[in-house]
């Protein structure tokens, strides 16, 4: 059973990269998205991974449900800067900072790309909306970041990726939200 979550693992990490980098390029940021997510291929992230996989969401929920912490998270959360977690310093004066664009872009990409390797065929343009306005307030997050990533997942829903995900769209969100 472990080797079958191995392959089906790079797999789905392997999907998710490739959307991901198909979205960063759609926003002018390739090499972030080559880059993305390469932390998963770590011992640390990749066996826990392959230990609890099943295919229809993120073996991390699964390892914290299962050890009430996950190894792979940890690690994953602290190496990725496309993450609101690996913002958040709780001794400095601004807790939760503006991310910059490029992560917080890359962020987009991300979210995009789990949720429709997640729900596969069975994906709609409805769902990274649904699924952001139903997670956001357990995340500890500046408020910046969270307007943008509703606005995006809102135009996704309203108006589809191909439409919203482009260099000039983005970052005029980024900045009406983020800078101004």
């Amino acid at each position: 059973m472990l080797l079958y979550n191995v392959f089906k693992h790079i797999f789905l990490v392997s999907r998710h990269k490739w959307k991901v980098f198909i979205l960063c390029c759609k926003i002018g940021m390739p090499i972030r998205g080559m880059l993305h997510d390469l932390s998963k291929f770590s011992p640390t992230e990749f066996w826990e991974s392959a230990k609890y996989y099943d295919g229809h969401k993120s073996p991390i929920i699964i390892s914290k449900k299962t050890n009430g912490y996950s190894k792979a998270w940890l690690h994953h959360k602290g190496r990725n800067k496309h993450h609101s977690e690996y913002w958040i310093d709780f001794t400095a004066s601004d807790q939760t900072p503006v991310i910059p664009y490029k992560y917080a872009a890359e962020m987009v990409c991300d979210r995009l790309s789990a949720s429709m390797c997640y729900n596969g065929k069975k994906w709609k343009q409805n769902m990274p909306l649904d699924y952001w306005l139903k997670e956001k307030h357990k995340l500890k997050m500046n408020i910046k970041i969270q307007n943008f990533l509703t606005e995006v997942f809102t135009q996704v829903k309203d108006k589809g990726i191909n439409k919203t995900i482009t260099k000039g769209n983005i970052k005029a969100i980024y900045k009406k939200n983020c800078i101004n």
